[in-house]
């Protein structure tokens, strides 16, 4: 039983400064918060003892009352932290930075209050934080950029309470970051706190009534709804699941009773078959492979395979063969591993997507950081459906289509907290649908590029290409608006049939 109120003491004692810091006393008790929370403790002790010696029970039901009460009151304590965290950081937080770091100055300097701040015949956007706090670190950049891109067109200040810790009391604000929107008056229109991304902060500016989104906005308008020239390969030729050309020494087909169906490559027909829905007992006897040798269909379960990997990329290749002797040569001359379907199936299927489950080659795909694990993005948009599937925020690593330079995003609660290159956006590919209507062409027609001229200069390079470019923001934003059964069917594929 010691144990029980020793253990509720410490909980308490633990959550006390966070429950005595008032939002405008810079630091100091509240008093009244005090006598409650005394109170409170009171109480508790008071029914604890009256608990023990009621009489009927038997010790261990009555120990059990009382955790059950204690448990609760610990829960409840959790939550209100929690909550008080998910959007922000606690502006206690800000006070502890200052009181361990050197004296601040006592109240806020004449040129940070609201009066010398606001109503200077621009809207202004007051963002309240510290160095110290994460969404506060994810909105710095922000701000920076905001304040460059609407200059002259409307006022942009952060006001670090690290050095600062006045400005908590003069903003009346309880959470940072904590962002204030005034119009040309100095009349505040509405406050935000945590983080918020630069396009909910332009929206929401709109929502007031000040668009300042045409200024800001340097994407530019682009698309292609017509291929550049009709695609007149043979039909046969083109590859099921990449829209490639097929080479028929790779070629791999699948017997349906529609028809087959034939794809460029071993790896295509495990990205095909980690897609599919339809029952896959038995489906591998429908396969053949091309032996690389004579050009002529090997059951695939029946081939010898040599697995072997680019010396530039380090992705795989794989040449299939009717007999094992046929293979050795082959690999006497390029090297590479001698295997056979069952380590090869699982090989090809050990790394997915984490949005769609599709299989990748790691060095295809986007890599994709959430919650200190790391997965794939079979394709750029996939990659940033990791945080619509995971509800974590993520950290995309991606190559420019074109020139295969770095773009790196980090997402914070559902938005763009970072982009490097931040001139990077997104080509979504699209296909008209016979109805008129358009869809997305798929994943392998997407991609992430680090300016608007290198994605113009890919899509003149691919003349089968339609769709248009749009805003990595966007690209996230799309995945973000999926529910949870819309993921669970993102880039299956019912039925292996032709087309």
């Amino acid at each position: 039983m010691q144990r029980i109120i020793v253990l509720t003491n410490l909980m308490i004692n633990y959550n006390m400064k966070f429950l005595l810091q008032c939002p405008c006393s810079e630091g100091k008790a509240n008093i009244l918060l005090l006598l409650a929370i005394v109170a409170g403790i009171w109480l508790l002790a008071g029914w604890i003892k009256r608990v023990l010696k009621k009489k009927g029970d038997t010790l261990m039901n009555k120990i059990a009352k009382i955790a059950i009460v204690i448990v609760l009151i610990v829960a409840v304590i959790i939550v209100i932290v929690i909550k008080r965290h998910q959007s922000g950081e606690d502006i206690s937080l800000a006070t502890d930075a200052v009181s361990l770091g050197q004296a601040a100055p006592v109240g806020l300097p004449a040129e940070y209050k609201p009066e010398n701040l606001v109503g200077k015949g621009l809207p202004a956007l007051i963002d309240i934080g510290a160095g110290t706090c994460i969404p506060c670190k994810l909105m710095a950049p922000i701000l920076e950029e905001l304040e460059k891109g609407l200059q002259g067109k409307a006022i942009v200040q952060f006001i670090d309470l690290n050095k600062y810790p006045g400005a908590a009391k003069e903003y009346r604000i309880s959470v940072m970051p904590t962002q204030i929107f005034y119009d040309v008056s100095g009349k505040e229109l509405f406050r935000h706190e945590g983080f918020y991304s630069r396009e909910d902060i332009l929206a929401k500016w709109k929502e007031l009534g000040v668009d300042l989104s045409e200024q800001q906005s340097k994407l530019p308008v682009f698309e292609r709804l017509a291929t550049a020239q009709n695609d007149n390969r043979p039909k046969e030729n083109i590859c099921y699941m990449c829209d490639g050309d097929i080479k028929q020494k790779i070629l791999v087909k699948v017997q349906t009773d529609k028809g087959p169906v034939r794809l460029c490559s071993p790896h295509c027909y495990f990205i095909m078959y980690s897609c599919l829905t339809e029952d896959k007992n038995d489906f591998e006897k429908k396969v053949s492979v091309t032996d690389w040798t004579t050009g002529q269909p090997v059951a695939a379960t029946e081939a010898v395979y040599l697995y072997s990997l680019d010396s530039q990329t380090g992705r795989p290749t794989i040449k299939a063969f009717a007999n094992k002797a046929s293979a050795e040569a082959e690999r006497a001359t390029s090297g590479g591993s001698i295997t056979g379907w069952q380590i090869l199936q699982e090989k090809e299927l050990a790394h997915r997507c984490g949005f769609c489950d599709r299989a990748v080659y790691p060095e295809d795909a986007a890599l994709v950081k959430a919650d200190g694990l790391h997965t794939w993005g079979c394709c750029s948009h996939c990659a940033m459906g990791v945080a619509a599937r995971t509800g974590k925020d993520i950290e995309v690593h991606e190559k420019d289509r074109l020139t295969g330079e770095k773009i790196i995003v980090k997402t914070f609660n559902g938005s763009i907290a970072s982009l490097e290159p931040v001139t990077a956006v997104a080509w979504f590919g699209q296909r008209q649908k016979p109805d008129g209507t358009w869809a997305s062409a798929g994943c392998f027609h997407q991609g992430f590029f680090v300016s608007a001229e290198n994605l113009k200069k890919w899509v003149e390079q691919n003349p089968y290409k339609t769709g248009r470019l749009i805003s990595i923001n966007q690209a996230l934003t799309d995945k973000m608006k999926l529910s949870p059964q819309q993921i669970q069917k993102a880039c299956k594929i019912g039925e292996c049939v032709p087309k």
